[in-house]
């Protein structure tokens, strides 16, 4: 996986850059690092990684910021790195769509492990696309989330002219957990382990997030959710109506 695995870090430290380009680099991977905002928009519009290295306390525009921009123009992984520990920190870094958030000091082992799991949720099946099956194929497994069509097959959520709706790897996986299980209240723990997306913390509430994220995607209403509804006391449900009408 490694060998064909590319990192983008951004710190303004040299020491902590050649740190991580030197540990990477031993590990396979091809790093590219700079030391502003404007040099991480460039090296994007150049050529695009598998994964973000964030430094959070930059001068200038903060990590934040940046990770807002990546997420919202490009569907690579972003892992925070920052000297800020605290709980806010992290809950809006997840909340901006990082997918990790490391604390600096930390053991290159540990951020490796971090960005191997994060790689794993970006994986895509290979030629699973509609070039892969033919003009003869038949359709692919679709399932109705609201305004939009979740493209079982290709990893894709669609809009109703068949236009891709941008998810996130981790949202892409809630809503195929949701589609395993209509109609059947998921808890919080439930969600996490059945996402195995990574290591969770108790406290964690970036489910919540992600659920709000995918409500104003896929809700006729996002103020009034119908399709991802919460279920009072135990998590959140998707809803299914059956053919007579009734949920």
């Amino acid at each position: 996986m490694t060998e064909q695995s590319s990192l983008l870090v951004l710190d303004d430290d040299p020491d902590v850059r050649e740190l991580l380009t030197d540990y990477f680099e031993g590990q396979g991977y091809r790093v590219t690092a700079v030391a502003s905002g404007d040099a991480l928009r460039a090296a994007l519009a150049e050529a695009v990684p598998d994964v973000v290295l964030l430094d959070v306390g930059l001068p200038g525009e903060d990590g934040l910021s940046l990770a807002r921009h990546v997420r919202e123009h490009f569907d690579v992984g972003i892992i925070m790195v920052s000297g800020a520990g605290e709980t806010l920190d992290r809950i809006i870094g997840l909340e901006v769509g990082a997918d990790d958030y490391v604390a600096k000091p930390f053991d290159p082992r540990e951020l490796h492990a971090r960005v191997k799991s994060v790689l794993r949720r970006y994986a895509r099946p290979a030629a699973t696309g509609d070039a892969a099956r033919g003009p003869d194929a038949q359709p692919l497994r679709l399932v109705p989330f609201g305004v939009g069509m979740l493209d079982l097959e290709s990893c894709r959520l669609l809009d109703s002219d068949g236009c891709e709706i941008p998810v996130t790897a981790m949202e892409f996986g809630l809503l195929k957990v949701f589609a395993e299980r209509p109609n059947r209240p998921l808890s919080r723990d439930q969600l996490l382990n059945l996402t195995q997306q990574r290591d969770w913390d108790p406290y964690d509430r970036s489910i919540d997030i992600r659920i709000a994220r995918l409500r104003r995607k896929i809700e006729p209403d996002p103020a009034h959710p119908t399709v991802l509804k919460t279920v009072r006391g135990m998590g959140y449900m998707f809803a299914v109506r059956a053919p007579g009408g009734s949920t």
